[in-house]
């Protein structure tokens, strides 16, 4: 149970980091590249404690883990764009957020369930 309270921790710091970037995105801004290159590690750190969590056998967060997988997909390709000077679609940028916050959401009550 730790290592999933761990990734639940590390994706609450990310989704801090995140909240910070969005802010950025929606004004047309430049990211600034240090919180970019933080929320990042700190997004994958959670991903695979909840990997880790899941493949420990058992019943799992499954649709969490497919939820922040296809974040982590589109949080990647933003940073591609973001590192070649190309601007952030700012739709890109909200459901990037929704899907990792649903995300949370899901592994929240499958915690407290638990």
């Amino acid at each position: 149970m730790t290592i999933l309270y761990a990734s639940i921790g590390f994706f609450a710091l990310a989704a801090l980091f995140g909240l910070y970037l969005l802010t950025f995105v929606l004004k047309g801004r430049e990211t600034p590249k240090a919180v970019v290159f933080t929320h990042g590690p700190l997004a994958a750190t959670g991903l695979i404690l909840l990997i880790i969590y899941i493949s420990r056998g058992g019943p799992g967060p499954i649709e969490s883990l497919v939820l922040f997988l296809l974040a982590a997909l589109g949080g990647l390709y933003m940073l591609f764009r973001d590192l070649n000077g190309r601007q952030i679609p700012k739709i890109l940028a909200i459901g990037h957020g929704l899907l990792a916050v649903t995300g949370f959401i899901f592994l929240l009550v499958f915690a407290l369930n638990k």
